[in-house]
């Protein structure tokens, strides 16, 4: 099982790689919220400074890459689909859940180089965290990732149409984003976002960010955040691998 997913993880790296111009654009993107975007923040901040702003734009930027940066790994899948190299997979000897995992792997990779990235800059530019609320932040991005890549794989096998799963995922994201507080604190939103933003998994992630980078250990949505995102991400790998079984039957 740990061979072949790791098999599987190292050929969809050499691709990922192979041209280094796209993960470079996908590490660059959040950077430049960060030095572009998070000032903006200052007015809404206790303190009014660009530190404040970063401390609360920082945790949102880090959540806004686990999803966004993994939802649409989907795609390739779906290309792999339509050349019947995922059907050539499937009847190799090799452990079938490893072809979904190896992808879901690679995102996680990603997603590391990304984070370090991004915590390098956002130091750079005055923010502190502890040690311990760092590892929880990677901890609970990673839980997060780890959601949007199945549940993007488990799409691509179910839907298996780039059009279909495009139009899905764009009805979809800016509603997430906005009752989030990615950009702009829930706070500071209407009552009636207020009111329906807990029933979005991703405001739990963001507030539980947020709160990590504050040093409020003790927070109630640390807790609510990991317990929501494990228990997503163990649902959909399950599902996208057995996405996988039912193509491959």
């Amino acid at each position: 099982m740990i061979r072949h997913t790791a098999l599987f993880t190292g050929y969809e790296l050499k691709k990922s790689f192979s041209n280094p111009i796209w993960p470079l654009f996908g590490i660059l993107q959040p950077v430049l919220y960060l030095v572009m975007f998070a000032p903006l923040l200052k007015t809404m901040t206790p303190g009014g400074t660009t530190v404040d702003a970063l401390r609360m734009f920082t945790p949102a930027a880090m959540m806004m890459i686990a999803v966004f940066g993994s939802m649409f790994s989907g795609f390739g899948l779906i290309a792999e689909l339509r050349g019947g190299s995922i059907e050539r997979y499937a009847v190799s000897p090799a452990w079938r859940p490893a072809i979904v995992l190896g992808r879901v792997a690679k995102d996680m990779v990603q997603l590391v180089l990304q984070a370090i990235l991004v915590l390098i800059v956002a130091i750079a530019m005055g923010v502190r965290i502890g040690a311990v609320e760092l590892v929880l932040v990677l901890l609970l991005m990673a839980a997060t990732g780890l959601f949007a890549s199945s549940l993007s794989q488990g799409l691509a096998l179910t839907i298996r149409d780039e059009n279909g799963m495009s139009q899905t995922l764009n009805l979809f994201m800016l509603p997430i984003m906005l009752l989030a507080g990615l950009f702009v604190p829930i706070s500071f939103a209407p009552e009636w976002m207020k009111a329906i933003a807990p029933v979005n998994p991703l405001y739990h992630a963001v507030e539980a960010g947020r709160a990590l980078f504050a040093g409020q250990l003790s927070d109630s949505s640390i807790p609510i955040a990991f317990a929501v995102f494990i228990v997503l991400a163990v649902v959909t790998t399950i599902w996208s691998m057995r996405s996988l079984g039912k193509i491959a039957g």
